[in-house]
């Protein structure tokens, strides 16, 4: 059972608009519901709702009055609208040859009426369908369907208002991941120590979890800077980047505090031994040379390490801790780590 509707020229570009709507939300929102219930006590209706339809379903994103699931697109009356972009005036739906038959006509709730204007997106694009049902057929006056057009297009301002808030939402979010990222390494810099660092802190510790630090220092990384330039001390950084990649987990934090130095944050750790088990690893990674413009060159690390909440509860008794077991690694001859209390 269903109708057969011609597909509008447009309906790839019709279904990325939809798509998008669809990211926004796939329930019914609050705004869409109330004016759908103002539109019901204007028309004197048990019924009236702002539907989407994709490729394949109809979808609710307000409704008022009788509470109507989502179905195919192919028993929806709104997809005549959404189709031929155009409104549908069916006064007595048991009278119409091809609607006559439908489940919501022969079954409950008896529709008899239906009016649906479309409801746009840029471009003139019809993404769905306010409209209104009666159990009485009925016809509308030419004032009434203006005031549908006209509810058309509220639905439409307020599905495009909270697509625009959602790209806004993202936006923001990439900005302030940018204002958090080296641009270099794609690491965190310094900024995300308060804005990041600080709040796994605190969750790890409220949840009686551990919580490590790691500092990375690299040595003799100033010779190459000032031997081969800038342009190769970026490069090793890049390489540098990629080998502490290469060892941490997808749930860790890795800083580039600035220059040479990088900071890695991770939270949970099962214990002291954890945190020096990577530091090892991170260790023996810098011990292959860095390959730049044919020439091979050293920048081994230095480790100092600490656990919270054993060497802190916050993150600048925690740096402290770990600066200082960075320090004596650095005077026990280099290339090596520390963790304090081990």
């Amino acid at each position: 059972m269903g109708q057969v509707v011609r597909l509008p020229a447009n309906e790839a570009e019709r279904l990325l608009a939809v798509r998008a709507l669809n990211a926004v939300s796939r329930s019914s929102t609050p705004e869409l519901a109330a004016l759908a219930e103002l539109a019901r006590g204007v028309f004197e209706t048990p019924f009236a709702a702002i539907n989407i339809i994709d490729e394949d379903w109809q979808r609710v994103a307000g409704q008022a009055g009788m509470k109507l699931a989502e179905c195919s697109r192919d028993l929806s009356i709104c997809t005549r609208v959404v189709y031929a972009n155009d409104l549908v005036i069916v006064p007595d739906l048991q009278r119409h040859p091809e609607l006559s038959d439908m489940p919501y006509v022969t079954g409950d709730p008896h529709f008899r009426f239906y009016a649906g204007a479309p409801i746009e997106m840029e471009g003139s694009l019809a993404v769905g369908a306010f409209c209104i049902l009666d159990v009485e057929p009925r016809d509308l006056s030419d004032a009434e369907i203006g005031n549908l057009s006209r509810f058309a297009l509220v639905a439409g301002a307020l599905l495009r208002l909270q697509k625009a808030n959602m790209v806004m939402g993202l936006a923001e979010t990439s900005l302030r991941a940018a204002a958090m990222t080296d641009p270099l390494t794609g690491f965190y810099n310094r900024t995300a120590l308060a804005s990041l660092v600080d709040g796994e802190l605190e969750r790890s510790l409220a949840a009686s979890q551990t919580f490590g630090a790691l500092y990375l220092d690299m040595d003799g990384f100033k010779g190459i800077n000032d031997r081969l330039g800038h342009h190769a001390g970026d490069e090793v950084l890049r390489e540098a980047a990629n080998r502490i990649r290469a060892v941490i987990r997808a749930g860790d934090i890795a800083v580039r505090m600035g220059g040479d130095e990088f900071a890695v944050f991770i939270p949970n750790p099962p214990n002291a031994a954890a945190l020096s088990s990577v530091a090892e690893r991170l260790v023996a990674a810098f011990r292959e040379p860095f390959e730049v413009e044919g020439i091979s060159v050293g920048a081994r690390l230095s480790i100092g390490g600490a656990l919270a909440p054993q060497a802190g509860s916050n993150r600048i008794d925690l740096l402290k801790v770990v600066d200082a077991a960075l320090y004596q690694a650095k005077a026990a001859g280099r290339d090596r780590y520390l963790i304090a209390g081990m």
